[in-house]
């Protein structure tokens, strides 16, 4: 540092030689499959036959790695760093590979001339690495494909890490989208006593890939209205002179971890509770800077050309290859590395050392410091069970009990968090307020309840930064939980499509630990959504998930109340996977000790004994099969009437918790062999299947066993309105009285046998449409029934 508190003219030096440096390597990795130091003349086999990657953000970015290297050397922080841009990989593993930790994590990729050679060739190349920061990428915890979520994430790894300092470059593409521009408002959520900091560097390089950015076309005064509207004080490094904008860069980078350290100081030790203006740097440096000017008559840096590949022919145009050897030479290869490919001593001397390297931080390999979630005997939650399908009870009220306990006994470590979209309440989990308070740095007002500036309950109706906040918290090695309306969680499907993806590639990777999973509840479930009618009745999110990759998505449906805690026990434990528990917070009937819940979690599916008429002395003559919580209770009302009506007939009840469990054992690690489904289910008996979800479902799972054209699905069929909770049912054909109708239609010779009953079942039907539109309500022997037997 000079006098001034600015860097010296050698720490420029320093830092420009490593942004040279890295610009080197991004521009090598587009372009080269040999010659990385161009020791001969450059010629076409040199170059890739297939050229991919992005050049026009990677400048940017190699700046932003180079001054967070310099100022995490110089203050010693412990930091991560959420690389937003799409297709910003050159730059990260640039980045990664001249500070050593990429060679850590990749041996055979050395800092050398061969190692360098490598990491070119295995960019964008059949059996390397994605063009993207992935996660093969060391440092990363965000894959830079889908755009929108970068912010989301970082406050998700800032909060509880109140020593940990997140950067986060936002694309000028990326805060275009809804979801990162509702992220802003994270800062009213972050406390700076208990929870780190985020630096939102938003990187304006003017383009997309074909179309002018919006924040980097509006003038600077309107975006500072809007930055400062969000809570921040933008900080502006502008131009194209790389000697100029290391100085502002520089300067921006030390004022802006000044301040946050005064409003984190002022916080922690001077009790100050007001909400602070935290800054955000605005840098605005040419796309494709550095890079070709012209090629072909036309402009390229500093336009939507530099996007991608700016020199497109160099295999086939002796011009391209010439101005590509050109570009290459420019950075002043022989300055940087030495005869044996090795950077330079002044290339590396702003580089930080050991785990405070951006690539080898554990926080972004959270698994490391991941400890394991203290959850109490659930014998203290439990509820009691004379008999089955007499007492009621709301599921997901008795696991708020649960969940508050869990919050209590994290008080100290902080590291577990319930995150929706102000459902908390409404969704009956409120008991967790005992514990905690709901996070919140605005206003306050004598009104509120259960805010508190360290609450650790996180509610914004937005379900995109929810799931943003609980992925950040998960993958620097928190645990967590999403609660949401089951008909809007599809509001974060494109989302959960990345993380799965992110679960399953690091499942390949060794050298990344396993991280707490990703668990949904979704509740407010469509069968219970009948005052609110058909726009909040949607169960398809399951069939979404099951579509994914099946080492690392779980789909379960507890019955009643011991099983889902059961089944929240076991997905609160887990690691590496996508965990979908779909239970209801209406009273629901008890089936179930919690001995046999958790017996019955364990199997994911199994007979009822107790809800059947075998005997054991021979296969049923029906199996009445279901999964979830109102069609198990229409199941079960379904044997009722069976039993008084047609006493002779031998039913088996079976019940399904894990409906990965009816998937082959060869598609999924939960599937079963088929003789343990034909010991379920039978062969060639029919299966009248009543399903919480879409039927159709139930049937691509199981189109493979023996007994399918025998299945019969009844499950949610686009029939919803606003009714009565047992019409919603009837509705979609997933009654009791339609059950006992189908089981008549499908064992043979009951047909004719029993077509008074059937004809019982029909004015049962009759009878309620007109008892609904009469007095509003249930009929008697539906709202009052409770298992006889």
């Amino acid at each position: 540092m000079s006098p001034s508190g600015l860097p010296s003219e050698q720490e420029l030096a320093e830092v420009d030689a490593q942004w040279r440096a890295a610009n080197y390597l991004a521009v090598g990795q587009i372009y080269l499959m040999s010659n990385p130091l161009l020791r001969e003349p450059l010629r076409p086999e040199h170059v890739k036959p297939r050229l991919l990657g992005h050049w026009g953000t990677s400048p940017g970015l190699n700046l932003v790695y180079t001054h967070l290297n310099r100022v995490i050397k110089a203050r010693d922080l412990n930091a991560i760093c959420i690389w937003g841009p799409g297709h910003g990989g050159p730059a990260v593993l640039a980045g990664s590979w001249l500070d050593g930790s990429y060679t850590r994590t990749y041996p055979d990729i050395t800092r050398d001339e061969a190692g360098m050679a490598k990491l070119f060739r295995q960019f964008s190349f059949p059996g390397g690495v994605p063009s993207h920061v992935a996660p093969e990428t060391p440092g990363s915890i965000h894959e830079g494909g889908e755009l929108g979520y970068s912010l989301s994430h970082a406050y998700g790894a800032a909060l509880d890490n109140p020593g940990l300092l997140v950067a986060c470059v936002i694309g000028d593409g990326e805060a275009e989208t809804g979801p990162l521009a509702a992220s802003w408002h994270s800062n009213k959520f972050l406390d700076p006593v208990t929870d780190g900091a985020v630096l939102p560097i938003l990187q304006l390089n003017g383009y997309k890939i074909a179309n002018p950015a919006v924040l980097a076309r509006i003038p600077q005064a309107e975006l500072d209205e809007l930055l400062q509207g969000y809570g921040h004080e933008p900080i502006h490094v502008t131009g194209d002179d790389p000697r100029a904008v290391h100085q502002d860069m520089a300067a921006a980078m030390d004022r802006a971890l000044t301040t946050i350290a005064a409003i984190q100081r002022a916080a922690r030790t001077e009790g100050l509770t007001a909400r602070p203006r935290w800054p955000v740097i605005v840098l605005r440096t040419p796309k494709g800077w550095t890079g070709p000017h012209e090629v072909d008559g036309v402009p390229v840096e500093g336009t939507w050309r530099a996007h991608q590949v700016p020199l497109a022919e160099v295999r086939d145009n002796p011009e391209h290859l010439r101005l590509l050897d050109s570009w290459l030479r420019s950075y002043g290869i022989e300055e940087l590395f030495d005869e044996h490919g090795r950077p330079r001593e002044q290339v590396l001397a702003c580089l930080p050392r050991g785990e405070r390297r951006l690539g080898a931080n554990p926080h972004a390999n959270g698994g490391l410091l991941t400890r394991d979630l203290p959850i109490p005997p659930l014998e203290e939650y439990a509820v009691d069970l004379d008999k089955p399908g007499t007492g009621l009870h709301e599921p997901t009220r008795v696991l708020g009990g649960l969940l508050e306990r869990v919050m209590a006994d994290t008080a100290e470590r902080r590291d577990f968090r319930l995150v929706g979209p102000d459902e908390t309440a409404s969704n009956r989990l409120q008991a967790v307020y005992g514990a905690t308070g709901k996070a919140w740095q605005a206003e306050l007002l004598p009104t509120d309840e259960h805010l508190a500036r360290d609450g650790r309950v996180m509610e914004i109706l937005s379900e995109h930064t929810c799931q943003g906040w609980l992925e950040g918290y998960l993958l620097t090695g928190r645990h967590g939980l999403f609660s949401c309306y089951e008909a809007f969680v599809h509001i974060v499907d494109s989302m959960v499509n990345q993380h799965i993806k992110w679960l399953r590639t690091t499942r390949h990777l060794p050298w990344r630990a396993p991280v707490p999973s990703l668990n949904y509840l979704l509740t407010s479930h469509v069968w219970r959504q009948d005052h609110n009618g058909f726009s909040h009745q949607d169960p398809g999110f399951v069939d979404h998930v099951l579509n994914k990759s099946p080492e690392a998505v779980r789909v379960y449906m507890p019955p009643d109340t011991n099983t889902l805690l059961a089944t929240a026990e076991h997905v609160l434990r887990s690691r590496d996977y996508v965990n979908v528990v779909v239970a209801g917070k209406q009273p629901c009937f008890d089936w179930l000790t919690l001995d046999e819940a958790r017996a019955h979690c364990a199997r994911g599916a199994g007979i009822w004994e107790w809800a059947g008429t075998e005997d054991g002395t021979r296969e049923p003559d029906v199996v009445l099969a279901c999964a979830g919580d109102v069609p198990t209770q229409e199941t079960l009302a379904a044997a009722d009437l069976l039993r008084r009506h047609l006493p002779d007939l031998t039913v088996r009840v079976v019940n399904v918790v894990d409906i990965a469990r009816l998937l082959p054992a060869e598609e999924h690690p939960h599937g079963m062999p088929d003789r343990e489904y034909d010991a379920l289910f039978t062969r060639d008996k029919p299966v009248i299947f009543a399903y919480h979800g879409y039927p159709w479902l139930i049937h691509r799972l199981a189109y493979r066993r023996a007994d399918h054209p025998h299945l019969h699905v009844r499950g949610y069929k686009e029939e919803g309105t606003t009714t009565t909770p047992f019409d919603m049912v009837v509705r979609n054909d997933l009654d009791r009285y339609r059950l006992v109708m189908d089981v008549i239609d499908r064992v043979p010779g009951l047909a004719v046998r029993a077509a008074a009953v059937r004809q019982q079942m029909t004015d049962a039907r009759t009878r309620h449409h007109s008892w609904i539109r009469e007095h509003g309500v249930d009929l008697p022997e539906v709202a009052q029934w409770t298992w006889p037997h």
